[in-house]
């Protein structure tokens, strides 16, 4: 109910010139907008998951907004320092991308080459070291492609694959998750599982992965990159976040190792898998020697945001130009869904009345 009526009040704040005084406002001049992403297709991935993914079109009209707009974009750990350092320049933004998708080389990295922004991939190592796509993701899309079958099961599989329709899908999903848990399976043996998936519902595996598809960043690549000036931080070694704090410090101990292995660079910036935090991994990240942590939480971020809860704009298909457009200017962040529906409901004022955005001359 309320996005059409966010849509209609950003057309509207664009028509009468809010977010050209907004861009070049001194209160967007103090905040920092950290862009998060996923990927961007190599064919029809933002079909599949519109949250993780873009096509190429879409995020290159992203990145052609932020030349015409002329924002500064930085490089995290530089923006990160000036941030704190109230040394901001105008319509400040830092790119990162989670994961570490072949799809970053592929498709991102030459539209950001093309304006010269820099970008920082927060590297999940494990599957680095095994080129093989990563388990879950690959196995959804599978069922997703091959949607609108149903094939029983017989003596060399033990589950139906169900993918007649998105609830069955997910069901099978999951009964493919318990039988892996189950069993206890290696990566290998999970691959092994995958190519099986794919066989029984006729999907063209060899083909998959040839593209590369929803497989991450192997070593060497990491490493050419790394020396075209893409930065690589944390984002632990198998893209998880025990609450065993033994286990926590060898996630970070593990990826830390490994990215230095591959880019020579002590990694002291990090990302929450999955946006998942709690209160207990501040102090750990701490003694870990981390600087920042950036979260999924939708948010500008200013001198007054703790280091280690920094939000970002996490921008996926589903978020229109528009919207995109306003989070740039720092509208975006005045008119989230949350405070838009706290305003509505009168539990509490809006945070800020567009007078009081004071033009930088």
């Amino acid at each position: 109910m309320l996005r059409p009526l966010k849509l209609a009040a950003l057309h509207a704040l664009g028509t009468l010139g809010i977010f050209d005084r907004a861009v070049n406002s001194r209160w967007r001049r103090e905040r920092l907008l950290i862009l998060c992403y996923h990927g961007v297709s190599l064919e029809d991935e933002h079909a599949w998951d519109p949250e993780l993914y873009l096509s190429p079109q879409q995020f290159a009209l992203r990145m052609q907004f932020l030349e015409k707009a002329n924002c500064h974009v930085l490089p995290l750990a530089e923006a990160v320092d000036r941030l704190y350092a109230h040394d901001l320049p105008p319509r400040s933004v830092a790119i990162t991308f989670d994961d570490g998708f072949y799809d970053f080389y592929a498709q991102a990295l030459p539209v950001l080459q093309q304006h010269g922004f820099p970008a920082t991939v927060y590297l999940t190592t494990y599957y680095c070291d095994h080129a093989q796509p990563v388990f879950n993701v690959a196995c959804r899309y599978i069922l997703w492609k091959q949607r609108g079958r149903l094939v029983p099961r017989d003596s060399g599989f033990e589950c139906d694959l169900d993918v007649r329709d998105t609830f069955s899908r997910m069901q099978t999903f999951r009964r493919l998750l318990d039988l892996c848990e189950e069993r206890s399976l290696s990566g290998q043996e999970k691959h092994q599982l995958l190519e099986m998936v794919a066989h029984r519902l006729e999907f063209d595996f060899t083909r998959f992965l040839s593209r590369r598809m929803l497989q991450l960043l192997t070593p060497t690549e990491t490493a050419r990159l790394a020396g075209q000036g893409v930065d690589f931080q944390l984002h632990t070694h198998r893209h998880r976040t025990p609450e065993d704090p033994a286990c926590f410090r060898a996630e970070i101990e593990d990826n830390r190792s490994r990215l230095h292995a591959m880019t020579g660079a002590t990694a002291r910036h990090f990302c929450y898998p999955s946006g998942v935090v709690q209160p207990s991994f501040l102090p750990w990240l701490r003694d870990l020697g981390v600087l920042s942590a950036t979260t999924c939480e939708h948010g500008l971020a200013d001198a007054s945001t703790m280091p280690l809860l920094l939000p970002r704009r996490v921008d996926t298909s589903g978020a229109s130009q528009i919207e995109f457009e306003s989070w740039v200017c720092g509208v975006g962040a005045l008119v989230s869904r949350k405070t838009l529906g706290c305003w509505l409901a009168r539990r509490q004022p809006y945070p800020i009345a567009i007078k009081d955005i004071e033009a930088v001359s």
